[in-house]
């Protein structure tokens, strides 16, 4: 009940304070960091962290991506966070957030919310992310990778979440921030030709050295800056946790080494190997510059700002005569390609008209060409049916003869034969003859004698018969 109690207070929090950040840990059937893809160069995220205690997380503010980290859950600090330079806010104001995913997957929260608000909410809250006690009496300080500093308001507030923090000394915390926020103010964002393709990746190399047996403390902190412009360029930044006033410069590859086995930052090492020298020299002399302004003071700064400020008035007053400019640099794009349409329609007619043209008349030509072909080659053919024909009347005529011949041939031949045969059948038949003759006389005597036969037997029969029926019987005797 006292559960339900929290998360209905949550929610209402949620309604009445939408400054509160939100956040996803990103699952493993997700490419990437899922929304927050769009903070790498060509949205692919860095290869060679595969340790299955690292957590994507797409941090989020007021429903919207606003960088990436990638958490370890074995060290409890960020291992970078990725993300973008923006127009910094003027005011800053700390709210940190924890992100409860982490901890309990199986919990219903979806949102980084205020630790306090999830007390006794979130099973195990704290075991595999660092709490605001932990920080408490240990003498080190939240240090954001991605500084607040670089980032506008709503992205600002995104920052103060304690997966985005790794503990730092106080001076190194105030150090390393200065140092990347002048490094990314004066020698990166003006030597980017398009700001929107300056992607940074800010992190930390784990030590030896835990804080209450639970954060692990980094021994170095690094930046990598990936300039994915058509002059395109990448550097590397490095900061030892045993010099706070070190900042020392080398290649993308090179801080590679000193990270994980097989680890590769950027895509295709943002064209490291193609870079322009007198793009790279250019930075390498601002991060100098940079370096030596540390020790001397801060006057290059407020030159800086100084010459910000004339570049703004400079702005507002050049803003009319450049939406001027722009308007009829429109209209003359649009003109021109109206003309080029206009003649590419014009072009595309005629052109079809020809081809039509050329089509029909090669259709005939074609046409032409088979019946004559038809004709040529069908001339051998009734050449020979001809010959054929011929061959065969002359074998009929030849067949009619004969048979003819046979036909006159075959009448007397048959007279004949049957003139020769008459003797011998007459002389053989008159035997046959005399014996059917004798045979029918003595046929005839034999039928007479039976017929008188019979026909006395009759007469015995009946008066036989008659005397038994009228004549009484007497004896004997008589």
């Amino acid at each position: 009940e006292w559960t339900m109690k929290t998360s209905v207070v949550f929610l209402l929090c949620l309604s009445f304070f939408p400054g509160f950040s939100q956040g996803r840990v990103v699952g493993e059937d997700e490419t990437g960091f899922a929304e927050c893809n769009v903070f790498f160069p060509g949205q692919v995220p860095p290869e060679g962290f595969t340790e299955p205690f690292h957590v994507k997380i797409c941090q989020q503010y007021n429903k919207e991506p606003r960088f990436a980290t990638l958490y370890s859950t074995k060290d409890k600090i960020p291992l970078y966070s990725a993300f973008k330079y923006t127009k910094p806010a003027q005011n800053e104001e700390e709210s940190w957030l924890v992100e409860p995913q982490i901890d309990d997957p199986e919990n219903d929260l979806r949102e980084m919310v205020h630790e306090a608000d999830i007390a006794g909410a979130v099973a195990n809250l704290g075991a595999n992310q660092a709490l605001t006690s932990d920080y408490v009496g240990s003498g080190y300080e939240r240090g954001l990778l991605n500084p607040s500093l670089l980032n506008e308001e709503d992205f600002q507030m995104a920052t103060y979440t304690l997966t985005n923090a790794v503990p730092l000394s106080p001076s190194l915390s105030k150090s390393w921030h200065r140092d990347i926020g002048r490094v990314v103010e004066q020698a990166l964002v003006p030597h980017c030709s398009k700001k929107d393709h300056l992607y940074l990746l800010a992190g930390a190399i784990p030590s030896k050295i835990q804080v209450k047996g639970k954060m692990t403390v980094p021994e170095t902190l690094w930046l990598a800056a990936c300039c994915d412009a058509p002059e395109g360029w990448s550097l590397g930044l490095v900061k030892k946790m045993n010099d706070e006033n070190s900042l020392e410069d080398l290649t993308v590859g090179e801080l590679e080494k000193q990270l994980l086995a097989g680890v590769h930052l950027f895509k295709g090492s943002c064209g490291e190997d193609s870079q322009s020298q007198e793009k790279t020299e250019a930075i390498l002399q601002a991060v100098s510059q940079i370096r030596s302004g540390e020790q001397v003071g801060t006057s290059d700064n407020q030159e800086a700002k100084d010459s910000g400020l004339v570049r703004k008035v400079a702005g507002i007053i050049a803003t009319p005569f450049i939406k001027l400019l722009e308007l009829l640099i429109y209209v003359f794009v649009e003109l021109v390609k109206f003309v080029f349409y206009f003649l590419w329609l014009v072009i595309k007619r005629v052109g079809g008209t020809v081809l039509d043209g050329v089509y029909s008349l090669w259709n005939g030509v074609v046409s032409y060409l088979k019946a004559i072909s038809m004709v040529l080659i069908s001339i051998p053919y009734d050449v020979g049916r001809v010959i054929v024909n011929i061959v065969l009347g002359f074998l009929e005529i030849v067949e009619d003869v004969a048979s003819l011949t046979y036909r006159i041939l075959r009448i007397p031949v048959g007279f004949v034969l049957h003139l020769a045969a008459f003797p011998y059948h007459s002389i053989c038949a008159i035997p046959t003859v005399l014996k059917d003759l004798a045979a029918g006389i003595g046929g005839t005597f034999s039928l007479v004698i039976d017929a008188t036969a019979a026909l006395l037997h009759g007469f015995y029969y009946l008066a036989g018969h008659i005397v038994k029926r009228f004549v009484p019987k007497g004896s004997s005797d008589d």
